[in-house]
């Protein structure tokens, strides 16, 4: 068994932006694609656990980056999972650079959904063993605290469409990213750089639903913006995060 799951990965165009440097989206899918693989690997895959009538949710995610590689620059990502919750499954990851050094960590939390009424499930509901490592986590932190100071504006509107969704028919976590970038113009992209995101995925955001996205900047003097994101007609949340930036 793989307890340590590591790939070689160089960046394409196709995940670059006008910095020709990878966009944060891009990290985002290089990590579920890499946790879907290590997941068959442990025998947690997609294929393994239908049997149980469940599928993969990924509900909270924080990314910090020290740099961002560019394109056609060769990365190194490791990942392993934490030991199971009650509810929540913990998976790391660590991106190094050709040199070895650190360039990017990221802490992810999972979780198991009925594939007919998107109820949650037990972890037990898998029975699944994984190594016990006994390696510190990628980043310290506590994931799910984050708040608005309630000054919220609105950035735009955006309609899920069907490049938007992913295999099980809600929008993909790396197009939450997406659309959180879009809430600031390409001058503000190079004026600032995302040192981290934290993004906290609240419901499923399903085709031909408007995703209504909201600022709040009470807190830019600290280098701090809060996003959320909630739809048009229940307005219910969607997702919430929040990105610490740096002026370049």
């Amino acid at each position: 068994m793989e307890s340590v799951y590591k790939k070689s990965i160089t960046v394409q165009s196709r995940d670059s932006d006008f910095s020709q440097r990878v966009k944060l989206s891009a990290l985002f899918s290089y990590f579920q694609e890499m946790a879907t693989e290590h997941g068959q690997i442990l025998g947690v895959g997609r294929s393994s656990i239908q049997k149980h009538g469940v599928i993969w949710v990924l509900i909270r995610s924080r990314v910090g980056v020290e740099r961002y590689p560019k394109m056609k620059e060769e990365i190194f990502i490791e990942t392993w999972p934490e030991q199971p919750g009650k509810i929540e499954f913990e998976r790391n990851f660590i991106v190094r650079d050709g040199e070895g050094i650190i360039i990017a960590r990221a802490l992810t939390s999972w979780v198991i959904i009925d594939v007919e009424n998107r109820r949650l499930r037990r972890s037990s509901t898998l029975d699944a063993k994984f190594p016990d490592l006994g390696r510190e986590k990628a980043l310290t932190c506590e994931l799910g605290k984050i708040q608005s100071n309630n000054q919220l504006k609105l950035s735009y509107k955006k309609a899920v469409r069907y490049s938007d969704i992913d295999i099980n028919e809600h929008l993909n976590n790396s197009k939450y990213v997406d659309y959180i970038m879009d809430c600031f113009s390409l001058d503000e992209h190079k004026d600032y750089q995302v040192q981290s995101i934290e993004v906290d995925y609240v419901h499923e955001a399903l085709p031909g639903e408007t995703i209504e996205l909201y600022t709040d900047m009470s807190d830019a003097g600290q280098n701090i913006i809060y996003i959320e994101g909630i739809n048009e007609k229940t307005n219910m949340t969607v997702f919430k995060s929040q990105i610490e930036i740096k002026k370049l």
